[in-house]
């Protein structure tokens, strides 16, 4: 997870929050299919806005465990590495698209 397009972080490490990441997505994921059909089911607009911001906040939720997966880890290790700057800078690159 922490690889970018900017730079190429050649280290490894165990990523300890991987699978919750996966399976909190795979929920959203199925919500958002759920969403779809509801959508096309002319459901009540409030209930999709309802259902809209659910999914907002879950992605919101797994942003902060990615977050904190990305400081225990990433971040130890690039200053482990010698390497910070880089992994910092990518940092905030990630975090403005993140938070607007």
């Amino acid at each position: 997870m922490c690889k970018s397009d900017s730079h190429s972080h050649n280290h490894k490490h165990d990523h300890t929050q991987r699978k919750k990441v996966i399976n909190r997505l795979a929920r959203i994921e199925g919500h958002v299919r759920a969403i779809k059909e509801m959508a096309k089911e002319d459901r009540d607009c409030a209930d999709i806005l309802l259902q809209l911001a659910a999914v907002r906040k879950a992605i919101d939720s797994t942003a902060k465990v990615v977050f904190a997966d990305h400081m225990e880890n990433c971040l130890v290790d690039a200053v482990h590495d010698g390497n910070e700057e880089a992994v910092l800078n990518d940092l905030k690159k990630a975090l403005d698209n993140f938070i607007r």
